[in-house]
């Protein structure tokens, strides 16, 4: 299942993405997590800075490739809940081009307070690399990136 966690960008740069995840009680896995409880999951945060991380990578090499994943994270600290009704605030900062793709910091506060900190790395790559065949694929998979990133970046004003 694919989970958007990425609701709101509020600022982007060649260096910088801060960008925001709502967090609603009618999200299905806080039935689980915890059920009296409920509060966003390390993991969703993780993959929310992951996003976040993805959408600064396409943004600087002008989706160049279809496929921006997690290779990597670091020093993974997590801080304060983040309960439905609550939003976390992801800022995560280019540290430098890899072989694979780029490595980025990020840190994520709620309500002033750290919820998360951590170094990941993402791979960058598009599917025809290892698989030609998929060259179709990787056309509609930039093609989507595209569509979600103009709807992200509606009111977002970008700086330099």
């Amino acid at each position: 299942m694919k989970f958007n966690l990425i609701d709101k960008v509020e600022h982007l740069s060649g260096e910088r993405i801060v960008a925001v995840k709502y967090v609603s009680l009618a999200e299905e896995y806080l039935a689980d997590h915890f059920p009296t409880f409920p509060v966003l999951p390390g993991v969703m945060m993780l993959e929310a800075v992951t996003q976040a991380a993805g959408w600064l990578l396409h943004h600087r090499r002008q989706f160049e490739r279809s496929m921006a994943v997690l290779k990597e994270a670091r020093n993974v600290k997590y801080g304060s809940f983040v309960a439905p009704g609550n939003f976390l605030r992801v800022e995560v900062d280019f540290l430098k081009d890899t072989e694979a793709g780029a490595s980025f910091k990020a840190v994520g506060s709620v309500n002033d307070s750290q919820a998360l900190s951590a170094r990941v790395e993402l791979a960058y790559f598009n599917l025809a690399q290892k698989q030609p065949e998929l060259a179709g694929l990787d056309v509609r998979m930039t093609e989507h990136n595209k569509a979600r990133w103009s709807v992200l970046s509606q009111t977002l004003v970008v700086s330099c």
